[in-house]
């Protein structure tokens, strides 16, 4: 059983795991984008977004501590400068990862981690999708709230497809007809 195995130690003592997550920390915090393994992926996000949320704070003791994880000082200016403005107003999520393929060497699973902030191609696909933004509900409210407008079209829809009301009336006419008939029946006698 694997209980409280949190922590993927990458196949590597403890040393150089902190230094192989401190050099991709750097990296990243550098290039915005690197590429690299899933799993060491997954575990330089758990390692960075800390460090970003204290970057957003920028007091002499932050900054220290980031120094501390990271020993670069050219990362930890670039993190308190660009980036920690940048992502101020996320409450979290700071990274991405994404699946690209495997490596032609080993077939090791590769991915990009990327900030999310810093990605060109997705921010300029964003202000079209919210602009695009209509749901059902949006029009049901719509629709409660001018009641006169939605008639005439209703109406105005119905006298366009006079093929179509002749359908949808017959069989309503003949039900209503055996219905009248045993209701005038027992008034009759």
């Amino acid at each position: 059983m694997r209980h409280n195995k949190a922590i993927n130690h990458l196949g590597r003592q403890a040393g150089h795991r902190k230094a192989l997550l401190a050099n991709m920390a750097c990296s990243l915090i550098q290039h915005k984008r690197i590429t690299t393994t899933v799993a060491k992926a997954k575990a330089l996000k758990s390692y960075v977004e800390p460090l970003v949320t204290k970057s957003k704070e920028d007091t002499t003791h932050n900054r220290r501590v980031v120094f501390s994880y990271l020993k670069d000082k050219e990362a930890v200016t670039e993190l308190f400068r660009t980036i920690a403005p940048k992502i101020a107003d996320r409450p979290g999520g700071y990274t991405r990862v994404l699946h690209i393929g495997f490596r032609q060497g080993d077939a090791a699973e590769m991915a990009l981690i990327e900030f999310v902030d810093f990605n060109e191609a997705a921010l300029a696909a964003a202000p079209k999708a919210a602009a695009k933004k209509t749901t059902r509900r949006s029009r049901a409210k719509k629709a409660e709230a001018a009641p006169a407008e939605e008639a005439p079209k209703a109406e105005e829809v119905k006298a366009e497809t006079p093929a179509e009301e002749p359908k949808a009336e017959a069989p309503k006419a003949k039900k209503a007809a055996p219905k009248a008939k045993k209701a005038e029946e027992p008034k009759a006698e």
